[in-house]
C-alpha cells in the first residue's frame, strides 16, 4: 500500500500555522480542529517545521506561561521527517518508529499535499489484515 492510497481515503487537507503565529493561537487551532499536531509554514509558504502537543507541553514546562505569547517558531521542531505520495506504507512505519514521530507531512515535488499520522498507519495495517482474512475465508469456503 502506498501513502497516496491512504490520502485518497482520508483526504489531503492539512491544517497549517504560520511560524510567526503565537503559541496561544496555535492552541486555538489544535482545539478547533481536534488535532494533535500542525505543519508550520514559513515565509514564502515553505515547510518550516512541525509542532505537536508534546512540543507545547515540554516548552511550557521549561519556559512557563510566557511561551504562550511567543512565536510558534520558538517551540516547533524544525527538522521534519517527510514522505512522498508514492512511498510504501511499510517504510513509513519504520520511519515513525525509528524517529519517534507521530505525524509526517506528505510532500510531492516540494508541495505539501497531506499529512499522515500514526493512527492512519495503524488503520491501514488493520485494513490490510482484514482484507487478507476475508480472502482466506473465501478461499477456505470455496
Amino acid at each position: 500500500m502506498r501513502i497516496s492510497q491512504i490520502l485518497g481515503k482520508k483526504g489531503s487537507g492539512v491544517i497549517t500555522v504560520r511560524a510567526g503565529s503565537t503559541v496561544r493561537s496555535l492552541l486555538a487551532t489544535l482545539d478547533e480542529w481536534n488535532i494533535g499536531a500542525v505543519v508550520v509554514i514559513g515565509d514564502g509558504g515553505t515547510l518550516a517545521g512541525i509542532v505537536s502537543e508534546r512540543d507545547i507541553v515540554r516548552r511550557l514546562h521549561s519556559g512557563g506561561a510566557g511561551v504562550l505569547d511567543g512565536p510558534v517558531s520558538a517551540i516547533m521542531t524544525p527538522v521534519v521527517h517527510v514522505c512522498a505520495p508514492d512511498d510504501p506504507i511499510e517504510g513509513l512505519r519504520d520511519t515513525m518508529t525509528e524517529h519517534r514521530v507521530r505525524h509526517l507531512p506528505v510532500l510531492d515535488a516540494g508541495e505539501l499535499v497531506g499529512i499522515i499520522s500514526i493512527g492512519d498507519v495503524v488503520k491501514s495495517a488493520i485494513d490490510e489484515l482484514e482484507t487478507e482474512r476475508e480472502h482466506l475465508v473465501h478461499y477456505i469456503q470455496h
